[in-house]
């Protein structure tokens, strides 16, 4: 708010000091004139167009952060919901689960597969089932050993 109300100051002084030279009696086209008007009309304008970017850009960025951080969310809760689901998922589960519409869980199913998070299996009956195979063999993290012991 303070950067819009900035830019209104500034845009002020742009205008009053641009109305100073209008009906002021000096040769307009003179080099030190047009100096001058640049200095005190033009400055404050891009300051005041600078301000003004600067807010909107920053709204712009806050929405793609928090488009960002919904996102985050929701995969790790697709996640967690997979832990409890030994690994395995279907849209409709997701869904239901996480209150998304069947269009926004597959979209985040997706994603995780996408990023090898996940791979894509079907049933018998025709189902697809979203497989996350380091959920899957989590039990077996205990006989881990170090990649060059063998």
């Amino acid at each position: 708010m303070t950067r819009i109300l900035g830019a209104a100051g500034l845009a002020a002084v742009t205008l009053f000091m641009l109305l100073g030279f209008l009906s002021s009696e000096v040769a307009l086209g003179a080099p030190a004139t047009l100096a001058a008007l640049a200095l005190t009309v033009g400055l404050p304008a891009v300051g005041a167009g600078l301000l003004l970017r600067s807010h909107f850009g920053e709204r712009a960025r806050r929405g793609d952060r928090k488009q960002q951080l919904r996102a985050q969310t929701i995969e790790s809760e697709i996640l967690r919901l997979a832990v409890e689901n030994g690994g395995q998922l279907t849209v409709l589960e997701v869904s239901t689960e996480l209150v998304l519409s069947p269009e926004a869980s597959k979209a985040a199913l997706d994603a995780l597969m996408l990023r090898e998070h996940a791979d894509l299996e079907i049933t018998d009956a025709g189902v697809l089932v979203y497989t996350f195979h380091d959920i899957r063999h989590l039990g077996g993290k205990k006989s881990a050993k170090g990649l060059l012991n063998g």
